[in-house]
């Protein structure tokens, strides 16, 4: 039985309800020979499915398949998961974790403070951009220890955690933040960007994609035309309504990658929707998502003008964390303006971060970066060469992208359409439940 930690806000009484909806997790290695299953029933309540998938995409699990299924007031999901090497969940105490984690989703427990100052920044890319944002943090004496960059459609949004270089603490003073803020949105505004540059800070612990999503959403970078048109990768989104029993059937064809069912989900639940039937299925490198949604109220979509918004923050849900360009890992010790330093080699040899991560720990900084040429392409394979060389070619590495586990999960032999064998598992999914609702008579009648 996992402990339940409770925060200091709830009463007595909400106490006893989250008891009573805990949720039930079961993990199974035996049923299936190529993923472990994650079952979880928990009592629904709205972004309950987004913590779950969250929990999994946290620990690097992998999504082969999965179903979502709500009765009444209760959900199901089942998740088949595989390591990024493929294989099976066999760490004891991976499977522990994963089984207290997904227990405590109910819970309401906030986040834990990390002691850092988190500045977020939205504006127009361009190159350079990001090697100015880290120079004016190492003038004022910010040190960088976490940090994610993603571009999409020309707009970049970051979210870069800090703290104060000689005392190692957050950055609380006003005077210091002003002086921060004002700084930065100066370096995003450029020269044409000045409507559209935001710059905040926050000492407030969030899930730092969800809130890259968040910010990209609030900027409608989802609205902009692509500065690059890569049609072959492009995902496919469809809406339509099942006017009988009052759904939007989501669909969603794209290339297969890790934490696509977060991207989604998390797309649709900060949108007000809730997915109350789904199954996603991967083939090869294909990945297939068919969702049935309603928005908070329990109404389905109803204009033609939301349906394709809802289209197009999906395809952009989608491809805010696709990686264009050469992956670059930097590992090195950490020292003060690194980061300024290395940004400035790469926009000094005409390269555009188009994604970044950062992240130190015990004095070690492991940070990535997705570079192209000022144009977008493929960046030259002389001018990378050129560039670690500049910065150290112990240090900077060429890595491939990461691939995704292309093992077939049973039953996908026959290969998957949108609109065929997925439909016809989520059908008598939904006839199921409408059954044991008592709303038809007979499977068949569905």
């Amino acid at each position: 039985m996992v402990e339940m930690e409770w925060p200091g806000s709830l009463d007595e009484y909400s106490k006893l309800i989250n008891r009573m909806n805990i949720p039930r997790v079961v993990i199974d290695n035996a049923v299936c020979e190529t993923a472990t299953l994650v079952k979880v029933d928990s009592a629904r309540r709205h972004g309950i499915l987004l913590e779950a998938v969250q929990v999994l995409t946290d620990l690097n699990l992998s999504i082969q398949k999965a179903y979502i299924s709500s009765d009444g007031i209760w959900f199901m999901d089942v998740f088949h998961v595989t390591d990024l090497d493929g294989n099976k969940l066999i760490d004891e105490g991976v499977i522990s974790y994963l089984e207290k984690s997904l227990a405590t989703i109910h819970c309401g427990k906030p986040a834990a403070s990390n002691d850092l100052t988190a500045l977020e920044l939205t504006g127009t890319d361009r190159v350079g951009l990001l090697s100015e944002v880290f120079a004016v943090l190492a003038e004022l004496e910010c040190d960088v220890v976490e940090a994610k960059v993603w571009t999409h459609n020309g707009r970049i949004a970051s979210l870069i955690y800090v703290k104060d270089c000689n005392s190692g603490s957050p950055i609380k003073d006003s005077l210091k933040i002003d002086t921060i803020v004002g700084r930065l949105r100066n370096v995003l505004k450029g020269q044409d960007d000045i409507l559209y540059a935001k710059t905040s800070v926050s000492m407030t612990v969030t899930h730092t994609e969800r809130r890259l999503h968040q910010m990209m959403f609030a900027d409608r970078d989802y609205e902009r035309k692509p500065v690059l048109q890569h049609s072959d990768d492009s995902p496919v989104v469809t809406v339509q309504n099942w006017v009988e029993r009052d759904y939007s059937v989501v669909n969603v064809q794209c290339k297969d990658r890790m934490k696509l069912l977060f991207d989604v989900v998390c797309t649709l639940t900060d949108m007000d929707y809730v997915v109350f039937h789904g199954t996603i299925t991967t083939a090869k490198d294909r990945a297939y998502l068919e969702l049935y949604i309603r928005h908070t109220d329990g109404t389905p979509i109803s204009s033609e003008a939301e349906r394709q918004r809802v289209i197009q923050c999906l395809q952009a849900s989608v491809e805010r964390r696709t990686s264009q360009g050469v992956r670059l890992e930097l590992r090195t010790t950490d020292r003060p303006c690194l980061l300024a330093d290395v940004t400035r080699t790469f926009r000094e040899n005409g390269l555009n971060v188009t994604r970044a991560e950062v992240s130190t720990s015990a004095d070690v900084a492991l940070n990535l970066f997705y570079v192209t040429d000022a144009l977008g392409n493929a960046a030259d394979v002389k001018t990378i060469n050129s560039v670690r060389e500049k910065i150290g070619l112990s240090c900077l590495k060429v890595k491939e992208l990461p691939l995704i586990s292309q093992q077939k999960t049973e039953g996908e032999e026959q290969g998957v359409g949108v609109g065929g064998t997925v439909l016809l598992s989520l059908g008598s999914i939904l006839r199921r439940n409408l059954y044991n609702l008592g709303l038809i008579r007979s499977y068949s009648q569905a």
